[in-house]
């Protein structure tokens, strides 16, 4: 079929005006005075309506949440289990926290946390701000109280104008200690991957032809998108797929939470950007490497009666398991650590 010049021209600039519109929709945008990187959906990020981001509170935020004060004793922070440098986790399969003291599950990564529906393995925080309350009170963690901690931050006079700054007025609480906490945590993104630049722009040289098939094997397959879809790549849902049930008293997760027969061993899929720096990886740190991850997985995990339908064996080829590992290595994003600040006195 042949068209006329005028008409020619017309449906060209469709098409181009078109795709500018899709390569914008996911190019980096600003919203909330954050910049979005490519491949992150501003849309999706949780922001309560009572704690607005702003800069004077991620300011605040960040020195709360390397500060050690917080802690009963004065050695653990948030990021000693949430290192910026260690893809703000400590890559371990256990956290030490007072005294020492380890728990049973491995340090989630605060990258893109901001679009959680749930926090914690177990997801029983709602949001960034109940999580960030957490630790304060546990005593493997920080050991501390919510009293003790608000009483140590608020005899640190050099806190008082990063307070009236953020808040209005000089006053420290709880509430405005998570809500500071949490706001730095919602700045922490992690976008622009060689994946991002593949789908969202078009870019067929940003993928290896090994990490372009494992892209077809992980939506098919491999079968990984049906946990891990979206652009954060996670369903923010909890699933049973066997790690650690096989102990004499294993972690049943979520059941913890709700008490429903059906959350036995489940925890929350993680996303699984950045996946490079967040190692060991499960909840429990049981797998040290991608490849014992791919290697789980292709054997259908551990069998125990609340096993997730989807789990099942995969047989994939030497080759293949190489090819996703190399997919999976191609979700690195171009997130630069925060160094630590400079403490109030």
């Amino acid at each position: 079929m042949k068209y006329s010049r005028p008409i020619f021209i017309l449906l060209f600039l469709s098409v181009s005006l078109t795709a500018v519109a899709f390569t914008q929709l996911f190019a980096q945008q600003e919203r909330h005075g954050i910049k979005f990187p490519l491949g992150l959906d501003p849309d999706a990020f949780m922001v309560p309506e009572d704690n607005p981001v702003t800069p004077e509170k991620a300011e605040l935020g960040k020195m709360l949440y390397f500060d050690k004060r917080l802690s009963k004793d004065g050695t653990v922070s948030c990021a000693s289990c949430h290192d910026p440098q260690l893809g703000f986790t400590d890559q371990k399969p256990f956290s030490e926290g007072f005294l020492g003291k380890t728990g049973n599950r491995s340090a989630p990564s605060v990258i893109n946390s901001a679009f959680s529906l749930f926090h914690f393995w177990d997801g029983r925080a709602p949001s960034l701000e109940e999580q960030a309350k957490g630790p304060m009170e546990n005593p493997v963690e920080m050991a501390h109280t919510v009293e003790g901690a608000v009483k140590n931050i608020g005899a640190i006079p050099g806190y008082k104008p990063y307070f009236k700054a953020a808040f209005g007025t000089e006053e420290v609480n709880i509430d405005r200690i998570v809500k500071a906490i949490a706001t730095f945590e919602r700045t922490v993104l992690s976008g622009n991957s060689p994946w991002d630049r593949y789908i969202y722009l078009g870019d067929k040289t940003a993928l290896s032809p090994e990490a372009e098939r494992g892209l077809v094997l992980f939506e098919g397959k491999a079968r990984c998108t049906q946990c891990h879809v979206g652009f954060n790549l996670t369903d923010n849902i909890f699933h049973n797929i066997g790690v650690g049930m096989t102990a004499e008293k294993p972690d049943l997760g979520r059941y913890l939470v709700t008490n429903d027969e059906k959350d036995k061993g489940a925890f929350k899929t993680p996303m699984l950007r950045d996946l490079q720096k967040t190692g060991p990886y499960m909840h429990d740190g049981s797998e040290k490497t991608l490849e014992e991850v791919i290697d789980y997985y292709d054997r259908g995990g551990n069998a125990n009666p609340w096993l997730d339908v989807k789990m099942q064996p995969l047989n994939l080829t030497t080759q293949e398991k190489a090819d996703l590992l190399a997919f999976l290595k191609s979700l690195e994003g171009d997130y630069v650590p925060v160094p630590p600040p400079k403490l109030p006195e």
